[in-house]
């Protein structure tokens, strides 16, 4: 997946940090081509090894897991594989320090309309503090000029804890995540909303506890050593 750069949205992002009594509140919405970078190549064939039938090898999967109805459609069919791909590539791009090639299609849902996505952000948005980004930096209007949202496919991301690479932060309370795909145009919209504990401990604090415990290391050592 190719990043792209949109100013508007680099404007959005700016607004999607704020806090209230209880919580710290992150979000990010970013955009991408369609377009297969060198990672991308590998996770594509990976997926094509473990759906295609045309390329399994004999007793490699299971039949249930072979004819799978997935929120794409059956994995054994080209275009929904092709979308899963896209979904996984986009996740891979949208957080590089982790992999997912190995995230079920049962961990992605096919959301029924945009209009109902649009309605369930605005309300935990509103809820939360923040209509500025809907009213003021006009996020659906923006994301409608890059992706023409009426014709796209939208889709939620709900990993299991094990597998939610925001769980690993101190304080993670919870996320929403969005794909909006427009398969014409061949772009995604990935939108990420993620909400923190007050008592979560800041980057430089979670810094200085690194620093701490490997002075306090250093100095056990040393002492193991004198003795």
């Amino acid at each position: 997946m190719k990043f792209l750069e949109v100013d508007s949205l680099d404007l959005i992002n700016t607004a999607f940090v704020w806090e209230t009594s209880e919580c710290v509140l992150t979000g990010r919405v970013e955009a991408y081509s369609c377009k297969s970078a060198g990672t991308d190549k590998k996770l594509f064939k990976t997926l094509e090894s473990r759906y295609n039938t045309d390329l399994l090898v004999p007793g490699s999967i299971s039949p249930d897991e072979l004819h799978i109805v997935s929120p794409f459609g059956r994995l054994t069919e080209a275009a929904p594989r092709k979308t899963f791909f896209y979904l996984l590539a986009t996740l891979n791009a949208a957080f590089p320090e982790h992999d997912f090639e190995d995230v079920r299609p049962d961990q992605f849902l096919k959301l029924p309309s945009v209009e109902l996505v649009m309605n369930s952000v605005n309300t935990t948005l509103f809820n939360l503090g923040n209509d500025a980004i809907v009213n003021r930096y006009r996020l659906w209007d923006v994301l409608d000029d890059i992706v023409q949202l009426e014709e796209c496919d939208v889709y939620s991301y709900n990993p299991d804890v094990d597998d939610d690479p925001m769980n690993e932060e101190e304080g993670y309370l919870w996320s929403m995540n969005y794909f909006f795909f427009n398969r014409k145009l061949k772009r995604m919209i990935f939108f990420s909303c993620k909400s923190e504990s007050m008592n979560a401990p800041t980057a430089e604090e979670m810094e200085e506890e690194i620093v701490t415990d490997d002075s306090r290391r250093y100095h056990d050592d040393f002492v193991m050593d004198d003795l």
